[in-house]
This record gives structure tokens, sequence and C-alpha cells, in this order.
């Protein structure tokens, strides 16, 4: 009987076994066993490496638009360093650069009250009261639960009583377990309401008894990021002496305009949202920079160098960095007494020991000596028209206008400016320190190197690590920031703790969320979850079957919107021009273009099924089957049409710059110039008849302007259908994209 099922279950998973009849009972089924444990083994490992191979698709591409937004970014500065303050580009993108504005915080108070909007007798959702209650905070979490919004005036006014709160907090906060107490950390929710609603469900909600710990990444990729930032705040000013928030590399403005915060909060709050973003961005940048359990174990959400130094950080005014990605300003005041910021020259730089090191943040190669570039519009880039050089004398009082205009001063004032702050030495390192506590990730040889892949931060190893809790005298790191398949991993001769708490972060089925509950004996205990009840329903196979076709459906964007650089790299290998090349021809091609270090002979199967009989692959059938259509392109040329693809995400970025005003829409001349500065970030040609044509097709009711949402979508730039691009627009970009600029010596 066992043996008869034995060879049963052999039958069905298709193996040929001959078994002799004469064998005794249990040779023969010992030998059914071995057979069954053997195909279970390849099972095991064809699936661990679809696994594998489907998480390093989407970590790639993730990673890779990172670095694309820090590219971006500092290309943006330049042209705000270079360019004459009067040139139409230089006013488009000014306003993202502007974050400490010259004002007092009670100035601001004043800008952000609430007590001028009205609350409709038809609002149905929760009404709040300050100082807020326990009730009040849960109430404000089941109305969340239920799908409500809480009005503006109420959000304004949560948010203020969180940055006045935000503004009496160390950059370190120290807590303790008591011996009684157990802390609760959790890492990255980026968004999803539904992992944070699960937590509370199984730990409970924060109180006095239940302190929690949240490592940053609010916001941005998930729909629900506002939502997730008003019930942590809630808590926090319900018990700010049990309820923590460390801030992460997504609490930042620059990145918020690429990974869906910003239109999250403008689309959801179409009449305050702007005030709301601008309060927001205030309180990001009070928000705490790490967490201390019990003098030994140290929670920060992305990691450290070899020259982080904890006494440093806790005396660096983390306000003045609004936006991480952008270095120091020079705190100044004017013979007014007010405050201003001047923004520290490069230049000053260029001999620091800081740089003499490693750079932390990845920096494009130089566009060119400032000089170069001084009193320059974005016309004379593009055409590459050499400028003289000016002398040092120009651009002081280049910077002198510059700062008149910002102040409104006269030039008397100007002069009178006197300056209290420290060394542009110091300031450096102090940009730094915080740099790497965002943005770094744990590796595991030792050493500490720049982060190419994110483009910001540092790679720190075993070593790194080991001086690290020595010179603190601590025990642990508890950091987030990299999703992890089970939701946290140990590295580091577990001296470091992964904490991922967004499940589901690539698609249904692609991770694990988790949780950790630390006590008095200082030993993480960790509390794995997955939040959708589909995920608990489908088998192991069926979950990585369906991670495996999203990440498919990604990399086949991917693949075609590099169509033109895979045809390149095809006709090398195909040198009498048939239009076929061999798998390993295919393969070797498609890695040289795509740089994703994936198997693609193994991929072969789910991507081309257009093969002749020898095995042969022809690459313009392949590029039919890939081909994206939307609606109504015919008339735009393809070359322009597969840049729309390549550079989504970015072009989107650059509208929401663009559109100053945050309404949703642009004029057809900032339409223009946006594609202008687009061209001359990616050095490419955009004729004006491309721009014309582009501009024709989505202005249907031609009232002369472009309605941003209508134009992404007009050319399936975003997949409603698709998880991976619900508010994310995170993968559209590899790292070859977006580095074209670099080699060129004048650009």
């Amino acid at each position: 009987m066992f043996s008869s099922m034995y060879l049963n279950c052999i039958c069905i998973h298709g193996l040929c076994v001959s078994v002799s009849a004469l064998l005794p009972p249990a040779v023969t089924t010992i030998k059914a066993a071995v057979l069954i444990q053997r195909w279970y083994r390849q099972y095991v490992a064809r699936t661990e490496m679809r696994r594998r191979y489907t998480w390093h698709i989407f970590q790639s591409i993730e990673y890779s638009g990172e670095q694309a937004q820090i590219k971006l970014y500092n290309f943006l500065g330049y042209l705000m360093d270079n360019f004459t303050p009067s040139s139409t580009e230089r006013n488009l993108i000014s306003h993202i650069f502007r974050e400490n504005d010259v004002c007092w915080d009670s100035e601001w108070e004043r800008y952000f009250c609430y007590k001028n909007i009205e609350v409709p007798e038809v609002y149905s959702g929760p009404h709040l009261t300050f100082p807020l209650t326990v009730e009040q905070a849960v109430g404000l979490l089941e109305a969340f639960r239920n799908k409500k919004q809480l009005h503006s005036r109420y959000v304004l006014q949560l948010l203020l009583e969180t940055w006045k709160l935000l503004r009496m907090l160390p950059n370190i906060n120290r807590i303790s377990t008591c011996h009684s107490k157990e802390v609760t950390i959790c890492g990255d929710l980026h968004g999803q309401l539904e992992d944070l609603l699960l937590i509370f469900y199984k730990n409970g909600t924060p109180s006095l008894e239940k302190p929690y710990v949240f490592n940053g990444d609010f916001v941005d990729r998930g729909k629900d990021s506002i939502e997730i930032l008003l019930i942590l705040f809630s808590f926090m000013l319900v018990y700010p002496r049990d309820v923590y928030l460390n801030r992460g590399n997504h609490e930042d403005h620059i990145i918020n305009l690429r990974y869906g915060f910003t239109k999250e909060v403008l689309t959801k709050y179409k009449i305050h949202g702007k005030r709301i973003l601008k309060l927001l961005q205030k309180i990001f940048s009070w928000l705490p920079l790490a967490t201390i359990i019990d003098q030994k174990v140290l929670v920060l959400h992305g990691g450290i160098s070899d020259t982080t130094d904890l006494s440093i950080l806790t005396k660096v005014n983390r306000h003045n960095y609004v936006s991480a990605l952008r270095p120091p300003k020079r705190r100044n005041h004017s013979s007014a007494g007010m405050s201003i910021d001047i923004e520290i020259d490069d230049d000053l730089w260029s001999t620091s020991k800081i740089y003499q090191r490693r750079a932390s943040l990845t920096y494009p190669k130089p566009l060119g000596p400032r000089e170069c570039f001084h009193n320059r519009s974005l016309q004379d880039f593009s055409t590459r028209i050499k400028a003289n050089m000016e002398n040092e004398l120009e651009n002081s009082k280049r910077r002198e206008v510059i700062l008149a205009a910002t102040l409104h001063r006269s030039q008397q004032d100007i002069l009178s400016v006197s300056t209290d702050s420290v060394s542009s030495d110091n300031a450096k390192d102090e940009w730094r320190q915080i740099l790497d506590l965002l943005w770094s990730d744990p590796m595991n040889q030792d050493g500490c190197v720049p982060n190419e892949v994110r483009g910001g931060g540092c790679y720190w190893g075993p070593d790194v690590t080991e001086d690290f809790l020595n010179r603190h005298n601590m025990q642990l790191i508890i950091r987030s920031h990299e999703c992890k398949q089970e939701g946290y991993e140990f590295c580091h001769n577990r001296k470091v703790l992964t904490l991922f708490s967004a499940s589901n972060y690539y698609d249904v089925g692609s991770n694990r969320g988790a949780y950790v509950k630390l006590g008095p004996d200082l030993v993480p205990y960790v509390v794995q979850y997955q939040a959708s009840s589909m995920t608990r329903e489908l088998t192991a196979r069926q979950s990585v079957g369906r991670t495996e076709r999203s990440a498919l459906k990604v990399l086949r964007e991917q693949l075609f919107a590099h169509k033109s650089d895979l045809l390149c790299a095809f006709k090398k290998f195909d040198t009498k021009n048939t239009g076929l090349v061999c798998l390993i021809d295919w393969a070797s091609a498609v890695e040289s273009v795509m740089h994703l270090n994936l198997p693609w002979r193994m991929l072969r199967c789910q991507l081309v099924t257009c093969k002749t009989s020898d095995g042969m692959i022809n690459y313009y059938d392949w590029f039919n089957e890939l081909a994206i259509k939307g609606p109504n392109t015919d008339h735009i040329d393809q070359s322009l049409l597969e840049t729309l693809y390549r550079h989504r995400s970015t072009l989107e970025t650059i509208f929401r710059i663009v559109d100053t005003d945050n309404s949703g829409f642009i004029s057809m001349e900032d339409f223009r110039q946006t594609w202008k500065l687009l061209s001359v970030y990616l050095k490419m040609e955009i004729t004006d008849e491309d721009i014309s044509n582009l501009a024709e097709t989505i202005d249907s009711n031609h009232d002369g302007s472009i309605d941003i949402d209508e134009f992404m979508e007009a050319f399936r730039l975003t997949d409603k259908k698709s998880r991976l691009e619900r508010g994310r627009s995170m993968f559209m970009h590899t790292t070859s994209d977006l580095t074209k600029l670099e080699s060129d010596p004048n650009v």
C-alpha cells in the first residue's frame, strides 16, 4: 500500500521509474522515496531561482530609479547655480530650491493658519479638538479604515501641533525599556495603510504600556501616505514619550515629487494641498534622525559609514536639511535681524578632506566650470555656445544681486550681512553624516564604498559595524530602507537587523512585512505577516508565479524602452543583417544594454516566443511582440515615443516641478520648456515640431493648457491595472539611461 502510493506520486509527476517486481517491498519504497526527494529538491531549486531573479528585476529597477532622481536633482541644481537669475528656465525650477524661506517660525505659523477654513455641515468625517485624546486618535484610525477623509482644517491643525512638538525634540531620541516595557519597532510603510492597520490589530495601538518606534519612509509609492502620517502624528501627540518617529530618505520633498506623495496630497486636498505640502516639508526636516534604546540598540533608517559619529549628529541643526540631497546652506543674519540662507559654494569644498576620502552622494561629472555658464539660458546651454570666462568680481556681484532679489532689501542691507555659521568643512561633514544615515546599505565585504546603485550614501561592511558599536558601546543596529522577502534580515554577525514593514511591496505575494518587539533583554523578537487576504489564499507556487508575471511585465517595458540600443547591439552580432541571432548572442546583447545581471538565457522562454526551427531568434519580430502601443500615436516619431517610455518618471517629475501652483496644469510655453529641460538633461534633440505634435495631441479642448495626468495617461505611461504603477512611477529607469551626460567632457 505504502509503496503503491509513492509509485502513483511518481507517475503523477511524470517521472519514468523502473522498479523490479522481484525487489522486496522495503527496497522499492526506499527507491521511490529517493526519486521523489530528488524531484522535490529540483522543484524547490527551480522555484527559488525564479523567486530570486524576479526579486532582482524589481530591486534593480527600483534602485536605478532612485539614482535617476538624484541625478536629475543635481542637474537642476547646477542650472540653478549657473543660469542667470532672470532666465525663464531658472524661474521654472527655483521654487524647489527655496526650502528655508526668509521667515520666522511665528510667521510660518500664520501662513499655515487653519482658522479661516470653514468645515461644512455636510462633512461626515472625524472632528478633532486639541489637545488630542486617545479616543480621537483611535477614532481617526477607524475613520481611515472606513475610507473617510479628514477635513483640511483639521489636517493643518494637526500638522501644526505636530510641528510644534517636533521642534522640542532632540536629534536622537533616547528611550528605555525600564525592565517592564516592550518596545515595538516598525520599518518602512510606504503609504500602505493596510499594513499599519494589521500591525495595530496584531500588536495593539500605541499606549503608555506599548511604546513604538517607526523607522522612516512613511510616505510614497502607496496610496494612503497622508493617512499614515496623520495616524502616527496623532498618536505621537497623545503619547509624546511613547511614540517615536525617525526620518527616512523618503521624508524629502524632492523624492516625493517622483514617487507619488506630492501627487497624492494635491489630489486629496485640491484647495489647501499646497499649504499642507509646505507644512509637511517643515515637519519632515524636524523629524529626529535616530532612536537609541537602553543605550545599546541604535535604530536609524538607512545606516552608517566609517565616519558616522553620534556626537556630531546630536549637534546638527537638522531642520536646515529640508532635502538631504541638497548640500547645506549657511545660516546668516542680516542687519534687520532676519534669518536667511546662502548656499555654500561648491568651490569652497573642492579641496575638502571629506571629498578626498570618498563622495557620499553620486554626482554626475561636472558640466564645466561655473564661470563657463554664468548668465546663460537653456537655449545657450543646449546649443553648446561657449561663454567667456567671468572674473571673481562679476561672480561676487551676481551673488549680491541674487541675495538682494531674495530679500527685497537694499544693497546697503546686503553688504551688512554678518555670518555666524560654522566653517564650510564642518557644514559639509554634517551634511554627509545625515546623507549616510538616511541612504546607506550594508554589504558583506569589509570596508566602506560609495553606494553607486542608489546614488546616495554608502555601502558599509562588517568591520565598520564592529568599529562603530565598539566606539559607542552598543550591541545592535536596527535599520530599514531595503525591502526583504521575509520582512527582515540579519547580517554582520547578527549585529545589523534590516526591518521592512510594507508587505506585498512589489506585488501581491512578493514579500512579507515584519516588526520587531524588543524587551529588557534586548533580544529581537520578529513578527511576520502579509496584509492581503489574497496572499494567504495562494500557494507558494502561485505566489511566485504571480510576482514573476508582474516582474516580467515590467522587464518587457524596459526592453521596449531600449529598442534603439538593443537593435545596435544585435546588429553587432548579425553582421550579415539577416535579422537573426542565436540564443547566446541574444542574451549577450541584451545584458550589454540592460546591465541587470539577469539569467537571460533562462528568461528567453518567458520573453521570446518568436524563433525559427533551428533555434535562432528573429529580433525584429521580437520587438513587434514587445511593442506597447498607445492611442493616437501614429503621427508621433517612434524614437520620441521610445524616449517617452524610457524617461517617463523623469518627465513627470519635471512636470510637477514646472507646475509651480500645483494645479495639475501647465501652459503651452511651460510645456515647451519642460521638453527643453528634458532634452538638455538627456542630451538629445527634440524638435519644435515634435513638441507641437505632442501638445496638440493632449490639448484636445484647445484651452491652451496641458493636463499633466492626461498627458501621462494618453501615452499609457501609467498602468492603473498594475500594482507596480499605483501612484509610484518607480520602475522605468536603468542606470545607463541617465548617465549619457557623463560621456561628453563639455556636459
